[in-house]
């Protein structure tokens, strides 16, 4: 996870700030054609740099539990915390090629939903949805130690989930 946040993460936020540098200078020029070539940029880096910084608030080895709001959430959509466990870790091992599983609310419909989100899309700007707890499946975040076997990754994840952050970002949107 050392080498996943300080060489991949950290490589989105140089190239973000590139990004948004060009986009400066090409709009105090007027330069509309720079403007819409920088638009791939800056929503791969940029949303490299949200989603892991979700990603690293999102673990942590004494993750606790859900809360009880977030829990009777859980029960209502999912029917029970394993089940969202389930139905999450499928649809991210299902994810082609590299991505994002993710645990989202709807704040339109004030409830639970799980995406998933290609390469770096960023979770609300592409789903609306807002996020609470993301699981990377691009092979950087797991290679080293899981190998190919993306299954495996998805599984261990669980037991670093820092409930306590998901919780907060749950009572946060649920606002």
């Amino acid at each position: 996870m050392q080498l996943h946040h300080s060489k991949h993460h950290q490589t989105y936020v140089n190239n973000f700030n590139v990004a948004e540098e060009k986009l400066a200078e090409a709009t105090a020029k007027g330069d509309v054609s720079t403007i819409i070539n920088l638009a791939p940029a800056l929503k791969f880096n940029g949303g490299g740099h949200i989603n892991h910084s979700i990603f690293w608030q999102n673990l942590s080895p004494n993750g606790g539990e859900p809360s009880s709001d977030l829990l009777n959430a859980i029960n209502q959509e999912f029917g029970g915390l394993e089940s969202l466990k389930t139905q999450l870790s499928t649809a991210t091992v299902a994810v082609q090629g590299s991505g994002w599983g993710w645990l989202g609310y709807n704040k339109a419909q004030k409830r639970l939903q799980i995406a998933t989100c290609a390469n770096q899309d960023p979770l609300q700007a592409t789903t609306g949805l807002i996020p609470l707890f993301g699981i990377d499946v691009w092979e950087h975040a797991y290679y080293l130690q899981y190998k190919n076997v993306r299954p495996d990754y998805v599984k261990a994840i669980w037991k670093v989930a820092n409930w306590k952050d998901i919780s907060q970002r749950f009572s946060d949107a649920s606002k």
